[in-house]
């Protein structure tokens, strides 16, 4: 079996038996109406519209960025602002803490100076009770050896001279 191709053209008797035809003047037709019916302008129309909007979208999110790099900015000096504060908060902190810790020190000292001297003075004070004391100590034992001695061995001769040397010795210390 073999195929003969014929054109197209040769195989409608008449031009007007052309499908082609038919649908090229239908074409034309079809877009003369919507030219005689405005559709074109009105789809200008609409790209223009949606165009425009467009445009002021871009226009919108130029100046939302715009806003969002001003806003970026602010943020980054107020964070650089405030790491510039906390680190003065922390100078001033340790500049606090070892003016503290030097106060205490000096205090510390203080305390220990005076607690030095406290305890010298109780150990002098200890010290002149206990010499007050021995005084006293002797001193009795020297009345209470006297009285033995004078008990003992006084006689009423010396007892008598004893007491005139006593008076005359009295005398002279009250001028």
């Amino acid at each position: 079996m073999t195929l003969t191709l014929l054109p197209i053209a040769a195989s409608y008797p008449t031009p007007f038996h052309n499908p082609t035809l038919w649908v090229t003047v239908a074409l034309f037709l079809f877009i003369g109406v919507l030219f005689w019916k405005g559709v074109f302008s009105m789809m200008g129309k609409a790209l223009d519209k949606r165009a425009d909007k467009i445009s002021g979208e871009l226009d919108e999110a130029r100046r939302l960025r715009e806003e969002a790099q001003a806003l970026l900015a602010s943020y980054q000096r107020k964070q650089k602002e405030a790491e510039e504060q906390a680190e003065q908060i922390v100078k001033q902190a340790r500049k606090n803490a070892e003016d503290m810790a030097e106060q205490a020190r000096k205090d510390l000292q203080d305390r220990l100076e005076r607690r030095a001297a406290l305890a010298e003075a109780k150990i002098a004070n200890a010290e002149a009770q206990a010499l007050s004391e021995v005084k006293a100590k002797a001193a009795q034992m020297a009345i209470e050896a006297s009285q033995k001695l004078l008990t003992t061995q006084m006689t009423p001769a010396n007892h008598t001279s004893l007491v005139k040397k006593g008076i005359e010795g009295l005398s002279s210390n009250l001028s």
